[in-house]
């Protein structure tokens, strides 16, 4: 146990103290975790008798389950951390089938929690605190509430335009100074620098961006130092868009994003040079209102696309058949949105091959149990060997595209495979 878990056990102790058996409690989650209580609920785990949370935990960012902790506690998600199987198979663990905007209408439309917890800055003259880098969902979950507790932690960075909580509507408050949540990107390899740099080509001056997670879009900040005048849209930013900005690749403003995912250093960056302005995840994934920006460009990873444009965002083949990597996410509503932009691009990227080479990540067709993009919703597809443009093509001609952008050694194959659908 760290120094300042152990210091701050006594103050979490207050939160448990409200924890009774039917309590539906909701929990931040991505950089906004709160770290102290995990370790307190793992040093009281009775108190979890009966409890159900709820959050959107990152898959990578969040790896503890709330529910493992006592054989009557509960844990509702959206994404599903590997750490969680378990408790998925156990029934634990509840995954909600929703894109990030279906979030949003089930913590607005769904009885209100008995307990909601928000991790906030230090309030400002006027009481107001800020939710610093993790402004998705807490809100929304405090605003349909009984019970609202505020965590307040020194360490969190209160960001100059972004949301904030009333502490005098808090029931509770508590007081920590502890270390946030923080998250170090995947390297860039060659390959991967290659996808970026063909996807780069694609992205227009002056586009506003959606980058998701991953190794792949990780790489793409990087590879758009170039551009000039581009906003971000986005529903996350890590610290590659630091490097956007000091290479003078952003627009003066324009720039709004639901949290950011890096360290300690690039949370106070945020804060100190106000770069964007985050907002919650009603604004950052409204289709409406990115639709509204010209040339919105999603730029998102994928697991496989097959030759009839079907992707999956979510399964990973394994030796025992596909298992859930994922959930559902933001990347619905990015796609959508930007079929509605004028001049919208959405893009995928995609290593060509898994397993070293062994397997092609461009298949005949998705052995998937469920789609997570349908074919009339992809766009652009990106790997190391090229650029798929399927956007009002046939499908013969979008087989072809893909199978061109495929590892070469699966072309034949994978020719073959479609000539004998067709």
């Amino acid at each position: 146990m760290s120094a300042w878990a152990g210091k701050d056990l006594a103050v979490i102790q207050r939160i448990l103290d409200l924890f009774q058996p039917g309590h539906e409690v909701f929990l931040p989650a991505g950089s906004g975790e709160i770290g102290p209580l995990a370790t307190a609920l793992a040093a009281a785990p009775s108190c979890l008798d009966g409890v159900a949370f709820t959050s959107c935990l990152i898959p990578g960012v969040n790896r503890f389950d709330y529910s493992a902790l006592h054989p009557n506690a509960a844990l509702t998600v959206f994404l599903l951390p590997p750490e969680l199987r378990p408790g998925l198979q156990s029934g634990r663990v509840r995954l909600l089938p929703l894109a990030y905007s279906g979030i949003v209408r089930h913590l607005r439309s769904r009885a209100p929690f008995d307990i909601a917890l928000a991790h906030v800055a230090p309030p400002d003259r006027e009481g107001g605190a800020s939710l610093g880098v993790s402004a998705d969902f807490s809100a929304l979950a405090w605003n349909n509430a009984r019970v609202r507790v505020a965590v307040v932690n020194a360490q969190m960075p209160a960001m100059p335009r972004g949301p904030s909580l009333c502490l005098a509507k808090a029931d509770l408050v508590v007081e920590l100074d502890a270390p946030l949540v923080t998250f170090e990107e995947a390297e860039t390899t060659p390959v991967l620098a290659k996808i970026a740099a063909l996807a780069a080509n694609e992205v227009v001056e002056g586009a506003s961006l959606q980058i998701g997670v991953g190794a792949a879009p990780s790489a793409m900040w990087q590879a758009l130092t170039g551009h000039k005048n581009l906003q971000i849209a986005s529903g996350l930013v890590s610290k590659g868009v630091l490097s956007l900005a000091r290479a003078g690749a952003l627009a003066p403003q324009g720039h709004v994003a639901g949290i950011a995912l890096g360290d300690a250093a690039f949370y106070r960056a945020l804060a100190e040079e106000d770069l964007l302005r985050f907002a919650g995840a009603d604004e950052t994934h409204d289709v409406t209102r990115l639709a509204s920006r010209p040339n919105f460009t999603a730029l998102n990873s994928a697991l496989e696309v097959d030759l009839y444009g079907q992707v999956n965002l979510e399964w990973a083949p394994g030796a025992l058949g596909y298992q859930l990597a994922s959930g559902v996410g933001g990347a619905p509503d990015f796609v959508k949105a930007a079929q509605m932009s004028a001049g919208g691009r959405s893009i995928l990227l995609l290593p060509a091959t898994a397993k070293s080479g062994q397997v092609s990540r461009i298949v005949p067709k998705l052995q998937t149990p469920t789609l997570s993009l349908a074919r009339s919703e992809i766009d652009t597809v990106v790997t190391e060997y090229g650029v798929a443009r399927l956007r009002d093509r046939c499908v013969t001609a979008r087989a072809e595209a893909l199978i061109s952008v495929a590892a070469p050694e699966f072309r034949d194959e994978l020719a073959k495979a479609w000539r004998e659908r067709v």
